[in-house]
């Protein structure tokens, strides 16, 4: 390979990573009608109050904590920001908080972006204990969906997937209410509390949504 082609092929490496960049918006609102919840990026100002929601709740989300199994050093919250504004950067992936009330109350991301013949993403979520029952997680994945297979400012998704453990039935509630396919349980799919574990996969289309995702809540 001549020096000239190493060089176009990097040039076009960046330009499909500025490509992929993903534009998120300051804030996603809930449609009305429904619980007046807030998606928005995480900044580096959160820490206090992230903190306290997360680690307040480490009992309650220890049973589904993924890890590293090879460990490695942990980031620091404003390592984990700046990480995060690269993923969207590269069009990768962008973790959004969920707001009730000016209050955080948990989170919702959307990872593991693949473009070009899959167009496919991740999606993980927690809400704290308080405001369990209260369906902020089924909609906040709802309002997730939709931006990201919709919305002109995201990804342009076909299909998101959600990996549950087979005993976390209230995860499973949430992509029941939502209509997402069962589509059968992966070996070893994710280390969690110290060892592999098996998970059960569920999915959804962009083309399974005659409207908007959050109108599967509706009623």
């Amino acid at each position: 390979m001549s020096v000239f082609q190493s060089i176009r092929d990097m040039f076009a490496v960046r330009e499909g990573v500025r490509a992929n960049a993903l534009n998120v918006p300051e804030r996603i609102e809930a449609p009305a009608g429904f619980a007046q919840i807030t998606l928005r990026p995480v900044r580096e100002d959160d820490q206090e109050d992230w903190n306290d929601v997360r680690w307040g709740n480490r009992e309650w989300l220890a049973p589904w904590e993924s890890g590293n199994p090879v460990g490695g050093k942990p980031l620091s919250f404003n390592a984990w920001v700046r990480r995060m504004r690269e993923d969207e950067a590269a069009g990768c992936g962008v973790v959004f908080l969920i707001e009730y009330q000016m209050q955080i109350v948990g989170q919702v991301s959307l990872g593991a972006i693949s473009y070009g013949a899959l167009r496919s993403g991740m999606v993980g979520y927690w809400v704290s204990q308080r405001y369990a029952g209260h369906g902020f997680a089924p909609l906040a994945v709802a309002m997730l969906a939709d931006w990201a297979f919709h919305d002109p400012t995201g990804p342009g998704l076909h299909r998101i997937e959600i990996a549950i453990l087979p005993e976390n039935h209230r995860s499973k509630r949430v992509v029941a209410k939502l209509g997402l396919v069962d589509e059968g349980l992966k070996r070893s799919y994710m280390y969690v509390n110290g060892r592999w574990r098996d998970h059960e996969s569920y999915s959804l289309l962009a083309d399974d949504c005659a409207g908007s995702v959050t109108d599967r809540l509706r009623g």
